[in-house]
């Protein structure tokens, strides 16, 4: 397919370089034009603009930061919704708030354009790997057609429904529900460390055993090693999520407490000056309340 794929950070990178193993014809644009020009060697084009990014494609990827970049990069004046063509398909696969992802629905519908919602569960690693779990809601039709790209990216792609902000709700509860198993993880080896057990061993039984999904093991050997740099996801943007997971809450009239105590837990982290470590480094507040 004639991709076009806007925002090459480590995620978006090995994204857009498994689309290009699989064959599919990409013109790359991002902000740091240093970060496309990498793309070149596998035979992807270079844009100059977000503009030249979206014309004449069948299809456009966007995996960026937050709220703020895909709004610019679709929305404002010279941008992509100007340049994709009738009936294309813009797949937004950043963690976004739901009101931005109705937004977007209800414009590009205006246009004649396809939009679907396609967050993805995995760290850098796993985008490497092709590894990652996609969640896509839209209309059922450009889905389908899209299916191939998803395949090149992910290792099981979720069809939600075609209400496309459901899967970014499902994105956002998933990110809250990891950062609750990250926060649970930091209070029970805080416990195993003053009370001078192993870290390692207790890890050991809850992987071994209970607690065998990946989330427990990729997070509990970064908190059993108090590791949190180089950043796989960096602390600010669990931050916004836990925002974005927040304002939907409020809108929805469901009380999240939990949510709550891991939004002070973040301001927490960002307050010892660890914006650039890993979201995971929220343990280190739970440590040095326990005095670690």
């Amino acid at each position: 397919m004639n991709v076009g794929f806007i925002g090459l950070g480590s995620v978006g990178a090995a994204m857009s370089r498994n689309l290009t193993k699989a064959g599919h014809d990409l013109i790359v644009y991002n902000r740091t034009r240093s970060r496309a020009e990498e793309m070149q060697s596998l035979g992807a084009r270079v844009a100059d603009t977000v503009s030249e990014a979206a014309f004449g494609v069948e299809v456009l990827i966007t995996m960026l930061a937050d709220d703020r970049a895909v709004q610019e990069v679709i929305f404002e004046p010279g941008r992509a919704i100007e340049s994709l063509s009738e009936r294309s398909v813009h797949i937004s696969m950043s963690t976004i708030s739901v009101d931005l992802s109705r937004r977007l629905a209800k414009s590009h519908a205006e246009k004649d354009q396809n939009y679907i919602a396609a967050p993805v569960f995995g760290r850098p690693e796993a985008a490497a790997a092709g590894k990652l779990f996609i969640l896509s809601a839209g209309p059922s039709e450009p889905i389908e057609k899209c299916r191939c790209l998803f395949a090149s990216m992910g290792q099981k792609t979720f069809m939600i429904n075609e209400d496309a902000p459901a899967a970014n709700l499902i994105k956002l509860c998933g990110n809250f529900l990891t950062t609750t198993v990250i926060e649970s993880l930091a209070e029970g080896f805080a416990l195993m460390r003053k009370a001078g057990v192993d870290p390692r061993k207790f890890l050991e039984v809850l992987t071994e055993s209970m607690f065998s999904a990946p989330v427990y093991k990729t997070y509990g050997e970064m908190i059993a090693a108090n590791k949190f740099e180089p950043a796989g996801f960096k602390l600010p943007l669990g931050f916004k999520d836990n925002r974005l997971l927040q304002a939907a809450a409020e809108e929805a009239s469901v009380p999240m407490p939990m949510a709550s105590l891991m939004h002070d837990r973040f301001v927490a982290a960002l307050a010892q000056g660890l914006g650039n470590a890993d979201w995971s480094a929220i343990a280190q507040v739970t440590y040095k309340s326990a005095g670690l």
